[in-house]
């Protein structure tokens, strides 16, 4: 297809703000690392490590494979989390804001659960689930559900009202209306849910990770504060902020590629 003279210009312009966006983060980082390394050696208690220290106890623990093992265990118990909790929160979320009964019946259960920290729940987690992979994957399930579930069905409200109207006019059924205008119109609220949520997992993670867990960046967290090893510890916070960031950019992506027919800001 060929490119007309003013799609070239759009195209061009949003080149330009795209480089522009990723040279503002670039600088963000950096500076972030020079306060970063002025604190850790204004400290006169030497309590918070230098980047380069950190940066030696990341290689340290990647080639001994510590890094590795749990980096994956927590990236597992992530993924099936978030997972599981997405695929049940889209249709409850659709469901509480399509039909009222399941909005009445539904709806002050996941606003009460919203509101209790997930570690609250560790201890019923463990007397009911014991102390296995079940539990930690539970209490990422539940932060993840929650999250998109009330998400789903801000998005399925909030459906401008003349859309369903004139496809009624038309002569649609309910399922046609729900398939064709519902669904598409509360899609970029389930993207958003899903980002939201998945910071979420990550946050939940580390109390997860509290429940006698044998490997798991919490738990190498954990173990690494009862002997004052705060590199470790930053190695984790660092290792969890870049996950988090990447599969949260991964999301991101998909909600480009999927909701490219809605006019964004530039």
């Amino acid at each position: 297809m060929q490119v007309t003279a003013s799609q070239k210009p759009v195209a061009k312009k949003t080149w330009r703000l795209s480089n522009n966006l990723w040279i503002l983060y670039l600088i963000s980082i950096l500076i972030g690392i020079a306060i970063w390394t002025y604190a850790a050696y204004s400290d006169s208690r030497n309590l918070l490590p230098p980047p380069l220290t950190v940066l030696n106890k990341f290689i340290e623990l990647w080639n001994n494979g510590t890094l590795l093992e749990n980096t994956v265990a927590s990236v597992q118990r992530v993924l099936i989390g978030f997972t599981l909790g997405v695929l049940l929160a889209i249709p409850v979320g659709f469901l509480m804001g399509w039909y009222t009964i399941a909005r009445g019946v539904v709806e002050p259960w996941v606003q009460f659960l919203r509101t209790i920290p997930p570690i609250a729940l560790s201890p019923l987690v463990i007397i009911f689930m014991g102390i296995g992979e079940l539990p930690k994957i539970f209490l990422i399930f539940m932060a993840v559900f929650l999250g998109s579930s009330i998400a789903t069905f801000q998005g399925v409200r909030n459906v401008d009202v003349t859309l369903i109207k004139a496809a009624q006019v038309l002569g649609a059924k309910d399922a046609t209306i729900f398939r064709a205008v519902v669904v598409p119109a509360a899609f970029p609220y389930i993207l958003v849910g899903m980002r939201i949520s998945l910071g979420s997992a990550w946050g939940t993670l580390v109390a997860a990770e509290l429940i006698a867990a044998q490997t798991g960046l919490g738990q190498m967290m954990q173990g690494a504060a009862l002997y004052f090893q705060v590199p470790t510890i930053m190695v984790g916070i660092i290792m969890i902020g870049v996950l988090g960031t990447v599969m949260d950019r991964i999301v991101l992506y998909l909600e480009g590629r999927l909701t490219s027919w809605q006019e964004k800001k530039a």
